[in-house]
């Protein structure tokens, strides 16, 4: 996971519990959780509507009976 191992990772979460404290980190997981469900909502609607579109322009070249 971007060449972090788990002593990176550990180094990484005690210097987070120094700037945020430990009553703020569930509060930051929790909104970074919510943003990347939002944007992957958002990716997956963007590819549904080009998906939507492509299927448009198929029936529209093909004539109608």
């Amino acid at each position: 996971m971007f060449g972090l191992g788990l002593p990176e990772m550990g180094i990484v979460a005690v210097v987070a519990i120094l700037i945020f404290g430990p009553k703020k980190i569930p509060e930051l997981g929790n909104a970074l959780g919510k943003t990347l469900r939002s944007f992957k909502d958002g990716i997956s609607q963007s590819d549904d509507d080009a998906v939507d579109q492509e299927k448009d322009k198929e029936e529209e070249g093909q004539p109608k009976v």
